[in-house]
């Protein structure tokens, strides 16, 4: 919560600072879901972004040995800037930071047998009970990339933009709970050792996101 209040503090410190001057939005869909952001000038070849995103999506997959049904959301809110090395230039060099909710929740399906695989062992979904978990990253995530298009441009007021960039997401957070074992308090000893060992399977399956790719592209209208 302390980063989401800061990066909004930050937006509306800029907002205000810029309440005469000349702005813009733009409306963009990519990898970080269908969003939007204002512009408005900040120096001559700087320009300042604030805006938000969000998309979810559900799908089936695989970490460690344990099938899933899982659901990702991707919610971002980023204060951005823009420079562009030349007055009035389409390229621009970017960098800010994201209050980044991206996360992704994750329920245990079991197979055609009714069986879990945890740790390489099997166990019948009747004594199991409830397996779910989920992964998180950092809130607070620098972003770095390069665009085109710029939306302040004296040139038209209609403009195409783009976006490919990093969001440095930093080291993925693992939640896997297992609630409401009816096999014997041995078994059941077992399985918590086994859901215990697929956490840490997991969390190392999702390593290779601590980067996220963005890409996006959108329209931008000045006023």
């Amino acid at each position: 919560m302390y980063i989401k209040n800061t990066v909004l503090a930050a937006a509306a410190l800029l907002l205000a600072a810029s309440a005469q001057a000349q702005i813009a939005v733009t409306a963009e869909v990519g990898t970080t879901g269908v969003g939007a952001h204002l512009i408005f000038p900040m120096e001559k070849t700087l320009n300042a972004r604030f805006g938000a995103s969000y998309f979810q999506y559900k799908y089936n997959d695989t970490a460690s040995t344990v099938h899933y049904t899982m659901k990702a959301k991707l919610q971002n809110i980023d204060v951005l800037f823009d420079w562009h090395l030349i007055d009035n230039s389409p390229f621009r060099l970017t960098g800010g930071v994201v209050y980044n909710g991206n996360k992704v929740s994750m329920v245990a399906r079991q197979d055609s047998n009714g069986n879990y695989n945890i740790n390489g062992k099997t166990y019948a979904a009747s004594q199991v009970g409830i397996l779910n978990g989920g992964i998180e990253y950092n809130k607070g995530a620098p972003y770095l990339g390069v665009g085109w298009g710029n939306a302040l441009s004296t040139d038209k007021k209609w403009q195409f933009s783009a976006d490919v960039g990093a969001l440095w997401q930093g080291h993925p957070n693992g939640r896997l709970v297992q609630s409401g074992c009816t096999a014997t308090g041995a078994a059941c000893t077992q399985l918590a050792r086994d859901v215990a060992v697929e956490r840490v399977k997991m969390e190392a399956d999702v390593q290779a996101y601590k980067v996220y790719p963005v890409l996006r592209a959108g329209v931008s209208y000045r006023f």
